[in-house]
């Protein structure tokens, strides 16, 4: 069921700035709707961590977005997708979800050579949303996975065409390009930002499949479906937050999502396993966090 909040905004939120490629897919398909994107970069990377802190990471920022107005809510976050996206759908039956899915499937129906490669987090990999994906859709194709260690935190710091980023890139796809593939997989949100990086590895011939557009798509079908989307000929606001350093989020917008925006700061609060607004300046993990 959908909320009565036909006018509220849609609430999109991550561990970190890797959502911003949801943002900007839904900016491109859904120009009337407004916004509200919550970074979680106190806690990034969620896939480090226990299935039980994402949930309660994931749990009390639907909490905040909802209070914000939020009428449904896209976790763009492979991990906490994997890790929470059930959960948060039992916790919130009246709120609409839309998740993060690798794109196994338009792969395994896309390639040529039958060889298709996939970059993901470990959490990603080992959660059994991955591993169902695998076994509906992947039968006659080959998957060669790989984690690309230190990946995110080269996009969270803006390092999107660096030495060390290229070497990351490199390093995971050079054996999958030697074994054939025609395709990548993007299991993560953070890594559409580095395709013009990958195309550039793995060249022309090798095709990558940014999942964005795909959930920005869901997005318009669930509010269609529900109350409608946001009135034609005004533009939707976009308000960010995020629960790291704003002014270093406000200086990455404009290379990430080709806006310039404030970013207001949130502050998560272990005692009570929450997010607020954060007036203070007081952006970083909290004790216990």
């Amino acid at each position: 069921m959908m909320s009565n909040q036909s006018s509220g905004p849609i609430g999109v939120f991550d561990s970190g700035v890797g959502g911003l490629s949801v943002l900007r897919a839904i900016r491109a398909q859904l120009p009337n709707e407004s916004v509200i994107f919550l970074g979680d970069q106190a806690h990034v990377p969620y896939g480090t961590r226990s299935v039980q802190e994402v949930q309660a990471f994931s749990e009390a920022i639907t909490r905040f977005l909802l209070a914000e107005g939020a009428r449904l809510v896209v976790v763009a976050c492979n991990t906490a997708s994997a890790a929470a996206l059930r959960y948060l759908r039992q916790a919130f039956p009246e709120t609409p979800f839309v998740g993060m899915e690798p794109a196994v499937k338009p792969a395994a129906e896309q390639t040529r050579s039958g060889m298709v490669g996939v970059l993901a987090t470990p959490a990603t990999f080992q959660g059994a949303l991955y591993a169902s994906v695998v076994e509906r859709f992947a039968q006659n194709v080959t998957l060669l996975q790989d984690t690309c260690p230190g990946l995110v935190q080269q996009i969270e710091a803006g390092e999107l065409d660096t030495p060390e980023t290229r070497r990351i890139l490199e390093k995971a796809l050079a054996p999958m390009l030697r074994s054939g593939i025609d395709t990548v997989v993007l299991g993560c949100t953070h890594y559409p930002f580095v395709i013009p990086l990958i195309q550039s590895i793995a060249g022309a011939g090798v095709r990558v499949i940014d999942p964005a557009p795909a959930v920005a798509r869901q997005v318009g079908r669930l509010l269609e479906k529900g109350q409608g989307v946001g009135g034609k000929g005004t533009k939707g606001k976009v308000r960010v937050l995020t629960s790291g350093d704003p002014a270093a989020l406000e200086r990455l917008l404009p290379r990430l999502l080709g806006e310039h925006l404030p970013v207001e700061g949130v502050r998560w609060k272990a005692g009570n396993q929450s997010f607020s607004i954060d007036r203070a300046g007081n952006y970083g993990p909290a004790k216990n966090s």
